[in-house]
């Protein structure tokens, strides 16, 4: 498998202190980036396609993964989250604004030695 894709998004809640809700707004917006066009030009199926997810937010085991997966529009989804991303304090109100960030890769079965790059 190639990576040929790489995007990256952040999402955050202001007001719940919901991860997952952060989590869900960091992917859809780092695949709000991309267009996958190359794999109709290059006719591979979308079903081909793994996507490797990775969210980053400060408790990770509040994040929902299958409410992630179901975001996930094309390709096998493998979601990992770990630990990172930033909870922002308000003082006067002794709550969190939570941020996420997320990476999307796209990898596909193809072998670099059957094409040729022309410059």
């Amino acid at each position: 498998m190639k990576r040929l894709i790489l995007e990256m998004g952040s999402g955050n809640d202001l007001y719940g202190m919901n991860y997952t809700k952060a989590a869900i707004r960091a992917l859809d917006n780092a695949l709000h980036h991309s267009s996958l066009t190359l794999f109709r030009a290059l006719d591979i199926p979308h079903s081909d396609m793994q996507v490797k997810v990775t969210i980053g937010v400060q408790d990770p085991d509040q994040v929902d993964i299958a409410q992630l997966a179901a975001h996930i529009p094309r390709g096998q989804p493998d979601i990992t989250v770990t630990f990172g991303g930033q909870n922002i304090k308000d003082p006067e109100t002794d709550s969190c604004a939570v941020i996420a960030s997320c990476a999307v890769e796209a990898f596909v079965p193809i072998n670099a030695r059957d094409w040729v790059v022309r410059s």
